[in-house]
């Protein structure tokens, strides 16, 4: 596909929970950049920037609406509650591809450098339905935060999860793509997993990591965790297989100490029902407790798929332009 059959029309996505310290500059430098690409024509002048609230408690979600009146090019989605990051980025990547011709979803906190969307656009231009952004280091993290990623990283590559190292959620999706993820109905939302699934034509642009500039990461390590938890489980069933696996190394492990606490007997070295009372029971019960947990997190994510719930609820929506004011 040539770069003259591909529309130009782009919405930047921008998730929000309780950013009021930088969401105006937040608001200024994103605009900023699009009045920058409308200028160089990579962009349309319908592009816009929504701005999806996740159920702030601060005054993120007015602030937002003050924006919004002064300027067409915000748009504003607002959750009923607080749904999380994923389901965010999911809203309003599914209500931006009615307008848009390609979506780029990015942070709030505008770490990730916004002058990679020049190498996105390009990338898209030249066929691409997906574009991933890729850190160039975790200079920027914790060394705590930064061991735990790689490894994470490294695990899901060990479980066969079709997974890119160091992406987020900084990426652009083309409507066809946007199209094809609607098709998607999970509830439990791991998008940096799901969205390679697909198989489109894609590329990767590498950014830098900024300081943030204000405000505080609103991902704690409740939020990580979930969050891990949910990409494991939503790609992988090795796991489950995992257990049977475990179970056969008990087994010999039991065998083993059967052999040396018969041999110990016969010597005469052995403290009567040690090994029976104490050793055993301790291996097996541990064995049995990781396999249900392993196990009971599966089986929740089947329960929580089986109620069909809405992923995300909304409150408000604005949209307008010069012409149509679809306001509400």
């Amino acid at each position: 596909m040539t770069e003259e059959k591909r529309g130009k029309i782009l919405y930047l996505v921008v998730p929000c929970y309780n950013e009021e310290e930088i969401i105006e500059k937040t608001i200024a430098k994103l605009k900023e950049k699009m009045n920058r690409l409308i200028a160089e024509n990579k962009i349309s002048v319908k592009s816009k920037v929504m701005f999806v609230n996740d159920g702030s408690r601060d005054k993120t979600l007015s602030m937002l609406h003050e924006a919004a009146k002064e300027d067409s090019m915000i748009s504003v989605l607002g959750f009923s509650t607080n749904f999380g990051h994923q389901s965010a980025i999911l809203a309003g990547m599914m209500y931006s591809r009615e307008y848009a011709d390609m979506v780029v979803t990015i942070d709030a906190d505008l770490q990730q450098d916004i002058e990679a969307l020049d190498k996105f656009i390009a990338c898209y231009m030249a066929g691409s339905e997906v574009v991933y952004g890729v850190r160039n280091d975790r200079n920027t993290d914790s060394f705590f935060k930064k061991t735990t990623a790689t490894m994470y990283y490294k695990l899901l590559h060990w479980l066969g999860c079709n997974i890119i190292t160091n992406h987020a959620d900084y990426r652009l999706m083309s409507k066809k793509a946007l199209n094809a993820l609607s098709e998607y109905k999970e509830v439990n939302l791991f998008m940096r997993g799901l969205v390679p699934t697909m198989g489109f034509p894609s590329d990767v642009v590498y950014f830098d990591v900024k300081e943030r500039e204000a405000g505080t990461s609103k991902n704690t390590l409740k939020k990580m965790l979930t969050l891990a938890l949910d990409g494991v489980t939503s790609l992988s069933v090795k796991p489950l297989r995992m257990i049977m696996l475990l179970g056969g190394v008990t087994c010999l492990f039991a065998l083993g100490m059967l052999v040396f606490t018969v041999v110990a007997w016969l010597n005469g070295n052995t403290v009567p029902g040690y090994a029976t009372t104490v050793i055993m029971p301790l291996i097996t019960d541990g064995v049995i407790l990781i396999s249900l947990g392993i196990i009971g997190e599966y089986i929740g994510k089947i329960y929580m798929e089986s109620k069909e719930r809405p992923r995300y609820i909304i409150d408000t929506f604005v949209w307008k332009d010069d012409s149509n004011d679809k306001s509400n």
